[in-house]
């Protein structure tokens, strides 16, 4: 069985301009959940901001991936799951038509294939890992735009997906501005602590860690 539902609308400019200004690993100081786990980019560096425009595979039939790759709207980030298998269902043409479509970037909890093609093209990719072993069109059953599961995350369509060099990070649409501001916030204070320290002052000051450290020193060495 197959399942189509509609993709979500584009995400506002706006969310696509204050998240591609701030750092994945900064929202990684707030937080613990919304990180895929187990994935890599495909080359560093890298970064994009996108909606999650999702496909659910079974296993070796990646039938649902290539009507995905045909219907990837400018802006989207194409998020594959492939039920824990790991071989690879993204190969050049899928990610070349994906590009050609406007998708910005593509999340895979699989494996991916044809990676010097991938390079070529420019097109960011996070995936598990790479592998000559493929998946295959069978017509079995598939799902796109669909709740799914990648890295230990749950992607529902039209999340917010974006991704740089350290990482990929999933938020949803209502806190995305937000999340934003507070990241931008933490990461201007960062020219003028540098400063400080190149001057002599203490980053263990700053952080808290020396007060925690002090508090919990036992006896001293004379």
């Amino acid at each position: 069985m197959f399942v189509r539902r509609q993709a979500p609308p584009a995400l506002d400019e706006s969310v696509v301009d204050a998240l591609s200004k701030v750092q994945t690993s900064t929202l990684g100081h707030l937080r613990d959940h919304g990180f895929p786990r187990g994935l890599t980019p495909i080359r560093r560096p890298l970064g994009f901001v996108g909606s999650a425009f999702t496909v659910r595979l079974p296993h070796l039939d990646s039938t649902a991936l290539h009507v995905a790759a045909d219907e990837v709207r400018p802006g989207d980030v194409l998020v594959v799951d492939q039920s824990g298998d790991t071989r690879s269902c993204f190969g050049g043409m899928v990610a070349f038509t994906s590009a050609t479509r406007g998708a910005v970037g593509a999340v895979v909890s699989g494996s991916i294939n044809d990676v010097d093609e991938i390079l070529e093209l420019g097109l960011p990719v996070f995936s598990a890992g790479v592998s000559a072993r493929t998946t295959r069109i069978l017509g079995v059953e598939g799902a796109i735009n669909v709740p799914v599961t990648v890295g230990g995350v749950v992607v529902n369509p039209g999340d917010v997906v974006f991704g740089d060099s350290d990482g990929v990070a999933v938020v949803s649409r209502e806190e995305a501005l937000d999340l934003a501001a507070i990241l931008a916030g933490k990461e201007a204070l960062e020219p003028e602590l540098k400063e400080k320290i190149t001057v002599g002052g203490k980053l263990s000051e700053w952080s808290g860690a020396l007060a925690h450290f002090e508090a919990g020193l036992g006896d001293r060495a004379e």
